[in-house]
């Protein structure tokens, strides 16, 4: 196994037990949970094939399903972002070649690019689980603070992970 796949497995064993044992127990006012795990999926490298993207994403979600009791609700929205991360990057860096790392990150993307790129997916992941979640538009109003709230707080957060992070994982 080469260095960057034995990195990638460890960062993954680090952020679904933090998600399982911390993230999942903090919601802030209510309104604002915190998805750390998918930083996973944000930083697989573009190069990766779509097929094994779409399998990490569904056994990333499926993991924390089964430790969190949410009857495959991650598992879904895991699987449709790892379908759509690659469009939500071309969004903002077109070219895939111009890349100096194929992981996305602070340090290949920039920060503002990087920053985007992070908000589009939280966003996409955010509207996929608390829809799920909810299953109705009962409280449309609520429903969107959570996802504007989770939004900001899981980027946030996932910048903070990029930036202590190394380059290369």
């Amino acid at each position: 196994m080469t260095k960057l796949a034995l990195q990638f497995i460890l960062l993954t064993l680090i952020l679904v037990l933090a998600q399982v044992i911390v993230f999942n127990h903090v919601c802030l006012f209510n309104v604002a949970v915190p998805f750390a795990f998918i930083y996973i999926l944000l930083r697989l490298p573009v190069t990766l094939s779509i097929n094994w993207v779409l399998t990490i994403g569904f056994f990333l979600g499926l993991v924390v399903d089964i430790f969190s009791d949410t009857q495959g609700m991650n598992a879904l929205a895991c699987t449709i972002l790892a379908a759509l991360r690659r469009s939500a990057l071309r969004l903002y860096f077109p070219r895939e070649e111009d890349l100096t790392d194929p992981c996305p990150s602070i340090h290949s993307l920039g920060f503002g690019i990087y920053l985007k790129y992070a908000v589009t997916a939280t966003l996409i992941f955010c509207i996929l689980i608390f829809l799920i979640a909810s299953f109705s538009l009962f409280n449309p109003l609520m429903l969107l603070l959570r996802i504007v709230c989770s939004t900001l707080l899981t980027t946030l957060l996932l910048i903070c992970i990029d930036i202590i992070t190394p380059n290369k994982a």
